[in-house]
């Protein structure tokens, strides 16, 4: 295949790009667009966003050097705003546009290009062709100046390509080009099949250290455990499915697609060849990359699929809102670490901690009772994805308190005998799989499921600030449910940083003991005063490195002064110790009971 020209099965494409590595040092990629039958004047456009992950995130800023050319002659280009251009173009008459994309993002959701690896999705690289979207797109991946041996992958179809997985590529239009990230590199690649279906695993940024097998036949467990969840013995709606995993040093994250998901974990996290033995449990970090990979492919049904009204065709240029992210975020949140459990790779002991871990999370989040579940999913635009001090007092995550819901409708259709969670979530696919859902479809499936309506819950759960009472519901199914004091930052109402030998405020919480203190964000907590012993003795006064030498210095005291520093001012703040509280801590009181839950 010559580099640069079209494969003769992409000759129908009416949007053609060209992507190659410019330069990996100064991190560009360059990309040539070419659309065959423009209109008079065509207008093109970046999205400023990318589905899945709700902010307004500028791709443009990092678009440099647009030019246009038609008929051999540069074409004026005129931008109408911050992400779209207006071309003097006549119609009908093959025109081309080359401009450069800065690829330093590490993240998920942009373009990142370097020495080591590169990695992007279209909605950052790829112009959209406006009034065109509808129309099959081709892209030619150019090796470019990528070194001779890096490979590429992706979940796009693939027309003609060289050894290496560079070449041409198809997609029936933008949005499913959109849908297809693209990674290169050198890495390490596996195959399996799961529901009949190939899979490809693509690891970048690890050692030879990392017990790939291991990684990869656990991923095939869960693929095989969700496709069994949803279909039986039937086959998934994809006939290919690609993991994309980066290792780095402090990572994590993960973005669905509709057959591949491009996933990040600390290199930490990965399980390391030569164990003595690979029966020995997980480690916390190894369960939180099985659960994010099991999130991930989860969302290839909730969400790609079965996806909320709003997203029937997604809106490029702007927010699209939707109140049903604790739906389609926060059901799979409940599912992802349940299916570790269902696939054999975490027992029930350490699936409940991880329920544990959610409630007390949700419980120590002031937010939840300002905040229903629902206009957190609708704010996620403006509040859940720009986090700041004040984020926990005045928001609840859909994620946590969405899984929160999940698990308390499972338990109470489980508790009546009258079905289940699963049963609601294939009742749904049945009725909305292929179309828009709404909230009404989940009211409608429950009480088909049910036998009853479900509003009170829906109202109080979903629509409400109320408490949900997961407890309750736990131990009737079988849950051990005892209590725990608090951590510290807890009891005390902060959130706080301890490197470098400095104990830094990162978060008063509302109604805290640190905020009638007068604690505030950002403050360095130097040290503590003790009023004297004794008539006569003099005061104490102790610097501080971490939060826990000041319960250790405190003894019993339930009264102390903080030495403070804020914006290079000395404070003292009256801090009044506050009383115990308590953190969930769950366990096996019933393995019979639980076993109709956790093994289903």
């Amino acid at each position: 295949m010559s580099r640069g020209r079209r494969s003769p099965r992409d000759a129908a494409a009416a949007v053609h790009y060209r992507i190659a590595v410019e330069n990996s040092h100064s991190h560009l990629f360059t990309v040539t667009l070419t659309v065959d039958q423009p209109a008079a004047g065509q207008r093109f456009a970046l999205p400023v966003w990318i589905p899945g992950s709700y902010l307004v995130r500028e791709f443009s800023q990092h678009l440099q050097g647009l030019s246009a050319r038609q008929g051999g002659h540069e074409v004026p280009l005129k931008q109408l705003d911050k992400h779209r251009w207006q071309a003097d173009c006549a119609a009908g008459q093959p025109l081309e546009l080359r401009y450069q994309v800065y690829a330093f993002d590490a993240s998920v959701r942009t373009a990142f290009l370097d020495a080591t690896r590169g990695f992007f999705n279209a909605t950052s690289t790829c112009l959209r062709a406006i009034g065109l979207e509808d129309k099959p797109h081709a892209l030619t991946l150019e090796r470019g100046a990528a070194p001779d041996d890096w490979q590429a992958v992706s979940g796009l179809g693939a027309t003609g390509l060289d050894d290496d997985g560079f070449g041409d590529y198809l997609a029936a239009d933008y949005d499913y080009l959109a849908d297809c990230p693209f990674t290169l590199g050198r890495f390490f690649s596996a195959e399996f099949v799961a529901g009949g279906v190939p899979h490809r695993f693509v690891l970048t940024g690890a050692g030879g250290w990392v017990d790939t097998e291991r990684l990869v036949e656990d991923t095939r467990r869960i693929c095989e455990t969700q496709i069994a969840f949803w279909h039986g013995d039937g086959a998934p709606p994809f006939d290919r499915y690609v993991f994309m995993l980066h290792a780095s040093g402090d990572g994590y994250g993960g973005l669905e697609h509709r057959n591949s998901t491009a996933l990040i974990c600390q290199r930490n996290d990965l399980p390391r060849a030569g164990a003595k033995d690979r029966a020995l449990k997980a480690t916390d970090g190894y369960t939180t990359l099985l659960g994010l990979i099991s999130h991930e492919y989860f969302h290839t049904w909730n969400v790609k699929r079965l996806r909320p009204k709003e997203f029937a065709r997604y809106g490029y240029d702007s927010e699209n809102y939707t109140e049903l992210l604790w739906f389609f975020e926060g059901f799979t949140s409940y599912y992802d670490d349940l299916f570790l459990r269902r696939a054999g790779l975490i027992d029930d002991a350490t699936y409940l901690q991880l329920v544990a871990k959610n409630i007390n999370q949700v419980n120590q989040t002031p937010g939840r009772l300002l905040q229903s579940v629902a206009q957190a999913s609708f704010d996620a635009w403006v509040k859940y994805y720009r986090i700041g001090e004040n984020t926990p007092n005045a928001t609840v995550s859909y994620y946590t308190k969405g899984a929160l819901v999940a698990l308390c409708l499972d338990l109470t259709l489980r508790d009546e005998g009258s079905g289940s969670l699963d049963e609601l979530m294939r009742e749904l696919w049945r009725r909305c799989g292929g179309g828009p859902m709404r909230e009404s479809d989940v009211r409608a499936a429950l009480r088909r499921v049910g036998g009853r309506a479900y509003d009170g819950e829906l109202a109080a759960w979903v629509h409400g600030t109320d408490d949900l009472p997961a407890e309750r519901l736990l131990k009737a199914l079988g849950a051990k449910v005892q209590h725990d004091a608090a951590p510290l930052a807890q009891r005390l109402g902060l959130r706080v940083g301890e490197a470098g030998g400095a104990l830094t405020i990162k978060t008063v919480l509302r109604g805290g003991a640190a905020e009638a203190a007068g604690f505030a964000a950002g403050d360095e907590w130097l040290g503590v005063e003790f009023a004297p012993a004794r008539r006569g003795a003099p005061a104490e006064a102790w610097r501080v490195h971490r939060l826990d030498e000041v319960d250790a210095l405190r003894g019993e005291r339930v009264k102390l002064t903080a030495l403070v520093s804020r914006d290079r001012q000395m404070l003292r703040l009256t801090l009044n110790w506050p009383a115990e509280q308590q953190a969930l801590r769950l366990g096996v009181d019933d393995a019979q009971r639980l076993a109709g839950w956790l093994s289903a």
